[in-house]
């Protein structure tokens, strides 16, 4: 169940970064037209040219959130992991992590869950680990108790 909150978390952390993207490059859209419409001169070409960036860093920050997505679909939902990796729910005796995306902590019933990624510092440590391993991250060993 808290596996499952935590993936739902994850779709709305995605589609709610999909739709505000979308959003600032409508914006850009109308801004680029406005543009068009009006100044002339050097002015007229620098403002077009930040419009133009901005809708660049937009467009790479989409294709990104894209892959993001995609990943996210291929994370399994109702799989027996023995061991962490993607997917997992991984209970230890500080904090509870679910590998899949980075998508910052999500609260539930007075519970933390961090939505991490394989490829995040605490993802690295923790992939292909059982239940009663340890790891040691800043120093602190974290045991791991459970792997859903």
């Amino acid at each position: 169940m808290l596996k499952d909150k935590a993936y739902d978390y994850c779709v709305c952390y995605v589609s709610e970064r999909l739709k505000r993207i979308q959003h600032q490059i409508n914006e850009l859209e109308t801004a680029l037209t406005s543009e068009t419409k009006s100044s002339a001169g050097d002015k007229h070409e620098t403002g077009r040219a930040m419009i133009q960036l901005e809708r660049e860093k937009l467009g790479q920050q989409l294709s990104e959130l894209e892959k993001t997505q995609q990943l996210l679909s291929k994370v399994p939902r109702n799989k027996a992991f023995q061991a962490v990796g993607l997917g997992s729910l991984v209970v230890t005796d500080f904090y509870i992590y679910f590998i899949s995306i980075s998508s910052g902590e999500f609260k539930y019933n007075s519970k933390s869950i961090y939505c991490i990624s394989a490829g995040t510092p605490i993802g690295k440590l923790v992939f292909g680990k059982s239940e009663g391993d340890i790891f040691h991250f800043n120093n602190k060993p974290i045991k791991i108790l459970t792997i859903h």
